[in-house]
């Protein structure tokens, strides 16, 4: 199948009349902003309530809208696995990206989604891994260098956000983009904020409308920078390998297709890395037994303090992966996954109409007790294979799962042992007594006062 035969499959949708949903059990809350307030004060005690109420499957009104929220890894299995094609990632994820970020990866459905996936795969096969994995060593070890000599109080969150953004340009856009980088960075966080803004039309003077401003820079950039990619300007860089992809039947992606992936990958790879590895040395900072183990972990590597790190010694690291997915698990970064049902269909005996707004939630399931004993309890040997062997497959999905399990997972974990590695050889975290994080919960996890940690020289 070429691209010349494929068009937006996702079908459109007409939302059910509000009656067509009674038959759910759950509160819809106050007319007009129904459970909204509640949802964004404390979202993991709002799902948990209703879960403990009404079971795996309740009606909510959230966003302007009655939504269907399924609970478990069951639910987990039949909405991200969706082997009957009968849920949109398009029309589910549309309402919070798609002014932003239109025809990312993320926002195409079925054989469009496919065809387009198989094409942005070549940008993470083991050659251009390789190379960003140089660009982050450096990235990575030149920043921690800094963070050592200066040691005391430290906020955690803004430093992270800082270096994941430096990053993802460095190893996206490539290491020489120039003097242009601080406003492309700028750019792109206009964007990120306005994504989850509340107000969303880009009316003056709001988060929206810096947002669509900050689009309108990325898109004149990489318009700019396309053709040079394409002839003898381009290196190894994401951007790079994009702008030479080709679908199956040969032909180049387009610009427009280059520009919707590029600004959607720097978005995804850059606030849930943030948000992930912030929360993977917060625990260590809380823990710090686990802590000394990571550190002996890295250490038997016997690698010089400057010497840049390798695959094979990623390999070695299994305990800091395991680490890194426990705290992935606690705090999931995208704690709801919303689609769309494009047909009617059931789950646990009740019939869902299509058109309705359905939710799975990894911060649900990732906490629930018959699965994850003492779910609040750091313990990265949930993560053993013998741990994992009974569980069920969709038990922890901080990637999502199915055709649209995220491209990048493998590039975060690569980019978690690389910041471990270099972290853990030079720095040692700690909180002070009685300090415990104050975590904002949704849409991304992030901690409301920055995290502060101490970190001194090892």
């Amino acid at each position: 199948m070429s691209m010349q035969n494929v068009v937006a499959t996702a079908p459109d949708y007409t939302a059910p009349k509000r009656n067509a949903l009674t038959h759910i059990p759950g509160d819809e809350g106050w007319p007009i902003i129904g459970k909204t307030l509640q949802v964004l004060a404390d979202p993991k005690g709002h799902i948990e309530a209703n879960g403990a109420k009404y079971g795996p499957i309740y009606r909510t009104h959230i966003f302007g809208e009655t939504n269907v929220v399924l609970l478990g890894p069951e639910a987990n299995e039949l909405v991200l696995f969706d082997q009957q094609k009968l849920f949109s990632s398009t029309h589910g994820w549309n309402r919070v990206l798609g002014l932003l970020f239109p025809r990312g990866l993320m926002l195409l459905d079925f054989d469009e989604h496919r065809l387009h996936r198989k094409t942005l795969s070549v940008a993470f096969k083991s050659g251009p891994m390789k190379s960003y994995l140089a660009d982050l060593d450096r990235g990575i070890a030149a920043r921690v260098a800094q963070w050592r000599s200066k040691p005391g109080e430290m906020q955690l969150y803004p430093a992270m956000k800082q270096l994941t953004l430096d990053l993802a340009a460095a190893s996206f856009l490539g290491a020489d983009i120039g003097p242009e980088v601080d406003e492309i960075n700028r750019a792109f966080v206009d964007m990120v904020a306005a994504a989850v803004a509340p107000i969303r039309r880009p009316l003056p003077g709001t988060q929206m409308a810096r947002g669509v401003r900050g689009r309108k820079r990325i898109v004149a950039y990489f318009r700019e920078q396309i053709p040079l990619r394409r002839g003898n300007h381009g290196g190894d860089d994401l951007f790079s390998q994009l702008c030479r992809a080709t679908h199956e039947d040969g032909a180049l992606l387009s610009e427009q297709d280059i520009i919707d992936h590029m600004s959607f990958l720097m978005m995804a790879a850059h606030d849930t890395l943030t948000s992930s590895l912030t929360s993977f040395i917060g625990e260590l900072a809380a823990n710090p037994d686990w802590q000394d183990r990571l550190r002996a972990e890295v250490l038997a590597l016997g690698l010089a303090p400057g010497a840049p790190s390798s695959f094979d010694d990623l390999e070695k690291m299994p305990l800091a992966e395991m680490a890194f997915k426990e705290a992935l698990r606690i705090k999931p970064p995208v704690p709801s996954m919303p689609r769309r049902a494009m047909r009617d269909f059931t789950f646990k005996g009740f019939t869902i109409p299509a058109g309705t707004a359905v939710g799975v939630n990894p911060l649900y399931t990732h906490h629930m007790k018959d699965i994850w004993p003492e779910p609040d309890r750091f313990d990265p040997m949930r993560f053993t294979e013998e741990a994992q062997r009974g569980r069920h497959r969709f038990a922890f999905v901080p990637f999502g799962g199915g055709a649209h399990m995220c491209l990048g997972l493998h590039f975060a974990y690569m980019q978690a042992k690389c910041f471990a590695r270099h972290f853990l050889q030079n720095i040692e975290v700690s909180l002070e007594e009685g300090y415990k994080p104050d975590w904002q919960m949704w849409p991304i996890p992030k901690p409301r006062d920055g995290l502060r940690v101490r970190v001194k020289a090892v």
